[in-house]
């Protein structure tokens, strides 16, 4: 086997690649390549790609690893500031690190692409190992590897890398024909909120529309993107992605990407960014132009679930934070991060603490079942 580092997605043969990331959306070959072409990811915003590549004596790629040189941990949803205050005290570089991430995307996913039909434990090894030794030469203070599926733990563990647990919220499909059926299956107190949100949209005269690539012209999707760029404008911040991005994964990626598009008197208010596969509605990005009561939740919440039902998808997963979300239906799940730390005078103290963190976040998520709003069984 030989492992290669690549500084640009687009070293690396689309299809090859393309043929070990399966239908996630997240980690194609077009997605990433991009948020590199818009700029979105790049060394001057602090995302210098180190792509890893794996091939056999054939040269023919058996894996791939997504992989950045950061210069900062914007973006990337698993908060490290603490570790670098502290070796900044210590008086130590935490910057740069090595991270393997789908940039700005905190969606669980395979990260280690691997040909499973030959040795795919031998591969992940290599592809890991390869990673420690690029921190190493690049003198990176850490590795990271962020929302990597549970069955990929193993081959980062086995490696001394450190497991980091965390929570989010996702709706599971329990087979119900539509909304009102799902409803149902709520306490009333909390059907009746439910029910009360919706209805206060539904008086604004909002109306809904879901959205393929193939159906977003250059007039809708700077609408949209100004929905999106606007939410960071008001808490006085440069949105991550470029309007590049978009244009380009109307284009690449038209069939992955679901725009769930709210309008009042055919005049558009608010918008959520999505994307799917065969099986998982991914909810990203949201913005208005005016506020509604209710908005929110039905745009980013209520529709994407109304979506999945029609369209038999299993899974929704919303994005990150929003206890709120569990009154809604969404259930608390575990997400995972790994973390490899060059330096041994720090592994020990960020074990401990990840050990007491993953303590809390157990009895955290025993707590929030309690508080879904579902019917005793």
């Amino acid at each position: 086997m030989k492992v290669r580092v690549h500084q640009s997605i687009d070293e690396i043969n689309a299809d090859e690649w393309n043929r070990l990331a399966g239908d996630d959306p997240f980690v194609q070959h077009a997605f990433l390549a991009a948020l590199e072409h818009s700029g979105s990811a790049s060394a001057a915003s602090g995302w210098q790609a180190q792509h890893l590549t794996c091939s056999d004596e054939n040269g023919r790629l058996i894996g791939t690893l997504p992989l950045y040189l950061k210069s900062h941990s914007y973006g990337e949803y698993v908060f490290d500031w603490a570790w670098a205050d502290a070796w900044h005290r210590a008086g130590l570089q935490y910057y740069p690190k090595l991270t393997s991430a789908v940039p700005f995307s905190p969606v669980p996913g395979k990260r280690l692409l691997i040909e499973t039909s030959g040795e795919p434990d031998v591969i992940a090894n290599a592809l890991v190992e390869a990673s420690i030794e690029l921190a190493d030469s690049l003198q990176a203070s850490t590795v990271h590897c962020l929302f990597p599926v549970e069955s990929e733990l193993d081959s980062w563990h086995q490696s001394q890398f450190l497991l980091r647990q965390d929570c989010q919220y996702h709706w599971h499909n329990p087979g119900h024909p539509d909304f009102e059926s799902w409803l149902s299956t709520f306490t009333a107190e909390k059907r009746k909120k439910v029910r009360r949100e919706r209805r206060r949209v539904r008086e604004a005269d909002i109306e809904f529309a879901f959205l393929s690539g193939h159906e977003l012209d250059t007039k809708l999707l700077d609408v949209v993107y100004g929905f999106y760029a606007d939410t960071y404008h008001k808490r006085g911040r440069t949105p991550y992605l470029a309007r590049a991005f978009f244009t380009e994964i109307v284009r690449t990626l038209p069939d992955s990407l679901l725009i769930i598009l709210a309008r009042r008197h055919h005049d558009p208010v608010a918008a959520a960014i999505c994307f799917r596969n065969q099986h998982t509605l991914f909810g990203r990005h949201w913005g208005c132009g005016s506020e509604f009561n209710s908005l929110h939740f039905e745009t980013c919440y209520y529709q994407g679930i109304d979506y999945c039902l029609a369209n038999g998808l299993s899974t929704f997963n919303p994005g990150t934070q929003g206890e709120h979300k569990l009154a809604r239906g969404f259930e608390p799940t575990v997400t995972w991060s790994t973390h490899w730390i060059a330096d041994a005078r720090f592994r020990e103290p960020v074990a401990d603490f990840l050990r007491r963190e993953s303590a809390m976040i157990d009895a955290y998520i025993a707590e929030a079942q309690q508080h879904l709003p579902f019917k005793s069984t």
